[in-house]
């Protein structure tokens, strides 16, 4: 599941910048396109009461993508592609499986919905956490593990899934056993608001497009007068980000997510220039070569003070921002039974990690803002 491939390996997040619009249908009538600001991963249209969405790029290196057909319940299901999945909406219940969907669930005021999750511990909401809690939400397992027969005594109104290999195998085992599915690529977008913009996403289902468009324009309020207030700094500290896993620094490449809200934040990254939109493995010399003399080092996965980082590796010490006391995890909220609440929230809510990046590298700008998802180790 993708929390655990980000607490092991996520130094920040993935990919660029960007912006679009949306349209097709594949059903006749007068199509209307909703229009979609930052996010390119799905597009929706609707021939009356009849919405038709497409994700268009599930998974990295996806050729083609999936098409779903949103009925409301009572009305009659209108001609499709056979390739084209229906689903009854509004939804009475889902089953997510990333801790990335808790948190539309939750702005939604759709809490009560979910009633199956892999792993429940690394759920963190504190809403959702007295539901797991109160023994109504589901522990399915993890993976090819998941107890496919607990998932379907639940009966589910939808499953919302993601995929990061296109392996569709359990959820084509899920739909053998009548369960519908969706998928979600929230987490291949370019722009921090176009992971955010999937909450419009969830709310198709749940029939609270309203609400959603109301919780996604205050967070691109929020995000872009944060960006406006950037714009007077007069100087941009250089950022460091990463550490080593195994013989390898891994950290974002130019083109990376993460590389987009540090230059939003008024920062030099200083892998800005690679062209790359994932992650860079990188000897250590290399990176000490460049960034030894850094004025900031953001992102040190799950370390917990200046002491972690050096046992994990003595010649951390030898940075300037260690020596400085400039380092950064964005690990320090973390949910009742240790989950991790910025690798849950944080793609909803990017107005608050860059809030805190702007905090860190330009602490005049926001003399009120006390940090959220960040904390400096000592």
């Amino acid at each position: 599941m993708r929390y655990f491939i980000a607490t092991t390996i996520l130094l920040f997040f993935l990919i660029a910048c960007e912006k679009k619009s949306e349209s097709a249908s594949s059903i006749n009538g007068d199509t209307v396109a909703v229009e979609l600001k930052y996010a390119e991963g799905f597009k929706v249209s609707k021939v009356g009461n009849i919405t038709h969405v497409e994700v268009t790029y599930p998974y990295q290196g996806a050729t083609s993508g999936y098409s779903y057909l949103l009925v409301p319940k009572g009305e009659e299901v209108p001609e499709h592609h056979p390739d084209t999945k229906v689903i009854q909406i509004p939804i009475e219940s889902i089953v997510c499986t990333s801790t990335t969907h808790i948190p539309l669930l939750d702005y939604l005021d759709a809490t009560d919905k979910l009633v199956g999750f892999p792993t429940t511990d690394y759920i963190s909401s504190e809403k959702m956490r007295k539901r797991v809690d109160g023994g109504k939400v589901e522990e399915l397992g993890v993976d090819k593990g998941l107890n496919l027969e607990k998932l379907a005594m639940l009966k589910p109104s939808m499953v919302m899934g993601y995929t990061m290999t296109g392996d569709y195998g359990q959820y084509k085992k899920m739909e053998d056993l009548g369960v519908g599915v969706v998928m979600n690529a929230e987490y291949l977008e370019k722009h921090p608001l176009g992971r955010a913009e999937w909450i419009k996403y969830m709310a198709l289902f749940l029939d609270k497009e309203k609400q959603a468009d109301s919780v996604f324009n205050a967070i691109e309020k929020n995000y872009n007068e944060t960006l406006a207030k950037v714009k007077v700094a007069e100087r941009k500290p250089t950022v460091l980000s990463g550490i080593v896993y195994g013989d390898a620094w891994f950290l974002p490449g130019g083109q990376n997510y993460a590389a987009k809200l540090l230059k939003d934040a008024g920062c030099e990254y200083l892998w800005s220039d690679d062209t790359s939109n994932g992650y860079l493995e990188l000897s250590f010399e290399s990176v000490y070569q460049k960034a030894h003399d850094a004025d900031l080092w953001i992102g040190v996965a799950t370390m917990k003070s200046l002491n972690d980082l050096k046992n994990a590796d003595e010649r951390y010490a030898r940075f300037k921002p260690f020596r400085e006391k400039q380092v950064y995890t964005y690990d320090a909220r973390k949910g009742a039974k240790g989950g991790s609440e910025f690798l849950e929230l944080g793609y909803l809510r990017p107005d608050l990690i860059l809030l805190d990046l702007v905090k860190i590298a330009h602490p005049e700008l926001l003399p009120q803002h006390q940090l959220f998802f960040h904390k400096r180790l000592e």
